[in-house]
């Protein structure tokens, strides 16, 4: 779930301090992409159970499904 509130919070910002001062584009930008990934890192990622796991690597060939729900982040 991700905090709306804090998101909202942070774009008032970026706003605010464009009306006290111009800003360039890439300031803008910059100031916004950080708003974004700051934002999408606080997400939590929950997985179902269930899902189904068809992968291949340097350990061969793996085929199953997740036998739980889980939660992780956003790095």
């Amino acid at each position: 779930m991700l905090s709306d509130s804090a998101f909202s919070s942070a774009l008032q910002e970026i706003f605010a301090a464009m009306k006290e001062s111009p800003m360039s584009e890439k300031d803008f930008a910059d100031k916004l992409a950080k708003c974004i990934d700051d934002q999408i890192k606080t997400a939590t990622v929950t997985v179902e159970e269930g899902i189904a796991l068809d992968a291949s690597g340097s350990m061969g060939s793996v085929k199953g499904m997740t036998t739980a729900k889980g939660k992780g982040s956003v790095s």
